[in-house]
């Protein structure tokens, strides 16, 4: 039987890949060089999938990374201890972070409690976002205190798209008012396709807080 050499097909193989790599590398710097200009991004992460905050924080570290100072508020998580509290207060030169909330609605089950509380993180958020130290301000689970109009819209998107020009600000929670996506920067969708919960798995330390 005769034996095919397969060392030109690899070749042959390589050359053709290294062309496609060479064509897609070209074709990628045309397009980043019309990227040029850097601002402030609204960003907002919604959706019914894990991930919305999870996201964000990751976004905090990068910018500790930076030397970036951070403001965090969080608009719900506060009644329980959380991982990322932990270890964004090794940084209290980069990040002031402040869980205000106290449980989701169904667990205080008092409308005016909860007003006040969202309104107290409100507060916080505005202060930061006035405040030029702050390269950053993150207004976690903002969304779901809109959703059961804890406070006005109106007011949130007058604030938010009145930052300064480089300051970037992120939004996350379920059902982020349409007015909200349409003023941001960018928005990213959590989709739920499998969760663990649906099996009778409860939240654990280390991924869901």
């Amino acid at each position: 039987m005769e034996t095919v050499d397969a060392a030109p097909q690899a070749a042959a193989g390589d050359a053709r890949h290294a062309d496609k790599m060479r064509k897609k590398q070209a074709a990628r710097e045309t397009i980043m060089a019309n990227k040029t200009r850097e601002k402030g991004l609204l960003i907002v992460h919604t959706g019914k999938g894990k991930g919305k905050t999870s996201a964000a924080l990751g976004m905090v570290v990068r910018a500790i990374g930076h030397g970036m100072k951070v403001g965090v508020v969080q608009f719900v998580k506060g009644a329980m201890v959380t991982g990322e509290k932990a270890v964004f207060d090794a940084f209290p030169d980069n990040v002031e972070f402040r869980p205000m909330g106290e449980g989701f609605t169904w667990n205080t089950q008092d409308r005016s409690r909860d007003i006040a509380s969202a309104r107290a993180a409100w507060d916080e958020v505005k202060r930061m976002i006035a405040d030029p130290a702050y390269h950053m301000v993150l207004a976690d689970e903002l969304n779901i205190v809109l959703r059961y109009d804890y406070l006005p819209l109106d007011e949130v998107l007058e604030v938010l798209t009145a930052k300064a020009e480089m300051k970037h600000v992120i939004v996350t929670g379920r059902n982020a008012p349409d007015a909200l996506m349409e003023a941001a920067d960018l928005v990213t969708e959590m989709t739920m396709v499998k969760h663990p919960f649906r099996s009778g798995v409860k939240a654990q330390a280390g991924i869901e807080f």
